[in-house]
C-alpha cells in the first residue's frame, strides 16, 4: 500500500502524536481524576473529552486554512543531518496549540 499520499511530514507526525498523548493523558486523568461537567463560554456542560473534540476539530480547520492561506513552503532549513526543513504549516501547528489552550481554559 502506498501512503505517499498522506504527506507524512514532520509536522504531521508530531500533530498525530500530540494527539495519541493527549488521549492517553486524558485516560490516566479521568482514572485518577474524576471529572465533572464545568459550564464556560459555551453556557453549556462541557467534559475534558468534549474540549479536546472541540480542540481538535478546531485545530484541523486552522490547519485546512492556513494551507489554503499561505501554503507549506519552507520557511528554514535546520543544519540536521542532510538538512531538516520547517515548513510554514509549523505556525499552523503553533496558532493550533494556542487555540486548544484557550478552548480547555475557557470551554
Amino acid at each position: 500500500m502506498d501512503l505517499a499520499w498522506m504527506a507524512w511530514t514532520p509536522a504531521t507526525i508530531a500533530f498525530y502524536a500530540g494527539i495519541a498523548f493527549l488521549l492517553a493523558l486524558l485516560t490516566v486523568l479521568a482514572i485518577r481524576y474524576p471529572e465533572t461537567e464545568r459550564v464556560g463560554v459555551l453556557a453549556i456542560p462541557t467534559t475534558r473529552g468534549d474540549r479536546l473534540f472541540i480542540s481538535l476539530l478546531g485545530a484541523a480547520f486552522i490547519h485546512l486554512g492556513f494551507l489554503a492561506l499561505f501554503g507549506a513552503d519552507t520557511i528554514a532549513t535546520l543544519p540536521v543531518g542532510e538538512g531538516l526543513e520547517v515548513s510554514k504549516l509549523w505556525i499552523g501547528s503553533l496558532i493550533s496549540l494556542v487555540y486548544a489552550a484557550a478552548v480547555f481554559r475557557w470551554v
